[in-house]
């Protein structure tokens, strides 16, 4: 028997038992460490598709628990709860900061002017605290080199896009939730009956991209293409002249959507080229080219009679004119079609912009910690864990989300287990022993953590020297109205 077993026999059951131990009330799975092999083909993803308030349900019954503790354990997730979220928003409001002179929905007078090095610096600082967002929100980065191949596919609403990716400075795509959903559609092999199938999503898809500024893409062609530096800057006008007005290159646009099929990536962003799928070239050339055939066939023998007939001529060249107008305007009303299956498509799948992608990540991330801590204290708290435990308990973990929620995912532990050591609610001991605060202990460890913190902001809003200007200050706030003022 592992030193988990042993240690964790001796405690009151939980959702983390082990075999011989008491066992909890019906329903809870009983989870044991000892025979949970490790699975090689884990999943990728590891986000946890569960609320925290249904995890604190769970893990906080009064059966799995000692007498007494069940209630403390309770009050201590709620605390670790705002504590994250607290952490979070104090990194959002840095994020944010930095973020203002990128905003291309900011209504704020900007009140200085950044150099070019000050604003490449906050660039990076924007991009970099960004991802680390999604990652902490269990998001999953791709790869441009599989956004390539995933652009190459033909949409699943029937259109053909094309997007240049080397015109962006800024470039991040992350998923989670890798998924599919059911539709039906009606096809010719099934007689125009409607056929059940399924689409490839992404249940959140996050997009960040900024363009590269008018001359650093003219020095790109030049570089990988030869072009003269006329000739680049005539490509680089004609692309950017297709972009909507209101996209700059000096911005960074950030969308988050939901549900979107996988070979859709490709149309979330500015600079999306439609082009006409293989059957629509064929049918409009097959339309266009039969009518304007018959017309310039019937137009040339009125024109050959245009010396005795010239009213007739005239007429046919009218006529001709028009049949090629009207295939001319077949080709702009197909394009039409696709950009209005394009606009109302995203319309739909559109979840959050700009900065309010960034307060949403940041939401999210706060909520993945701390469903992540909740799991592995559950463990640490009752059980005696060495760190050479761990990998059991990770696969004990998974194999309980399994059990309880059908959920098959990676679970985070070694993310988790750092944030409780470094907010002194693990210790590790020299001999590798993990040991947790009680339920109570860790709440009134919270909550002198939270003392802290207020006292920090205090210090840091009204530094030492400036107590005279502060007590005034609130001294002027304080002091009611004169009479008649």
């Amino acid at each position: 028997m592992s030193s988990v077993d042993s240690a964790t026999a001796q405690h009151a059951p939980g959702p983390f038992t082990v075999d011989g131990a008491a066992t909890p009330r019906a329903g809870d799975p009983v989870v044991s460490i000892d025979v949970v092999a490790p699975d090689e083909q884990r999943p990728a993803e590891k986000f946890l598709p569960v609320t925290r308030f249904a995890l604190i349900d769970r893990l906080t019954k009064p059966e799995l628990w000692p007498a007494g503790q069940a209630h403390d354990a309770q009050r201590f997730f709620r605390y670790l709860d705002y504590w994250r979220r607290q952490q979070y928003n104090t990194r959002l409001h840095h994020l944010e900061q930095d973020y203002e002179p990128f905003s291309p929905d900011s209504d704020l007078l900007l009140t200085r002017q950044f150099t070019a090095e000050e604003k490449a610096k906050m660039q990076h600082r924007v991009v970099e605290g960004v991802e680390h967002l999604l990652t902490q929100a269990n998001y999953v980065r791709i790869d441009p080199s599989n956004v390539q191949l995933i652009i190459t596919q033909e949409s699943h609403y029937g259109l053909d896009l094309s997007v240049d990716l080397d015109a962006f400075d800024e470039l991040a795509i992350f998923y989670r939730g890798a998924s599919s959903r059911k539709e039906h559609r009606r096809t010719l092999r099934k007689f125009l009956r409607k056929q059940e199938f399924e689409i490839p999503i992404f249940r959140r898809l996050f997009v960040l991209f900024k363009l590269k500024p008018f001359e650093a893409r003219v020095q790109d062609l030049i570089r990988a293409e030869g072009l003269t530096r006329k000739a680049a800057e005539r490509r680089v006008r004609k692309a950017r002249s297709m972009l909507p007005a209101q996209v700059r290159d000096d911005n960074i646009y950030m969308k988050l959507f939901k549900n979107m099929p996988r070979s859709d990536i490709e149309m979330v962003f500015p600079n999306t080229q439609v082009r006409f799928r293989l059957m629509d070239k064929l049918k409009l050339y097959a339309t266009g080219g039969a009518g304007l055939g018959v017309g310039a066939f019937s137009a040339a023998g009125k024109v050959a009679l245009a010396f005795t007939n010239p009213v007739a001529a005239a007429g046919a060249v009218v006529g001709l004119g028009g049949i090629m107008f009207r295939q001319a305007m077949n080709f702009m009303n197909q394009r039409q079609k696709y950009m209005v299956v394009m606009a109302q498509n995203l319309y739909f799948h559109a979840m959050a912009d700009n900065r309010g992608v960034i307060i949403k990540l940041a939401d999210r991330a706060a909520e993945e910690d701390v469903k992540e801590e909740f799991l592995l204290y559950a463990v640490l708290a009752k059980s005696t864990v060495y760190r050479h435990d761990l990998p059991a308990v990770d696969r004990a973990v998974e194999k309980y989300l399994k059990d309880a929620f059908g959920l098959d995912l990676n679970f985070d532990l070694d993310d988790a287990l750092s944030r409780l050591i470094l907010d002194g609610l693990v210790a590790e001991h020299p001999d590798g022993r993990l040991v947790a605060l009680a339920p109570r202990q860790a709440a009134l460890h919270i909550d002198s953590m939270w003392d802290q913190f207020l006292d920090q902001i205090a210090e840091d809003a009204w530094p030492e020297g400036e107590e005279m200007e502060k007590s005034a200050g609130l001294a002027a706030l304080e002091t009611p109205p004169q009479a008649g003022a």
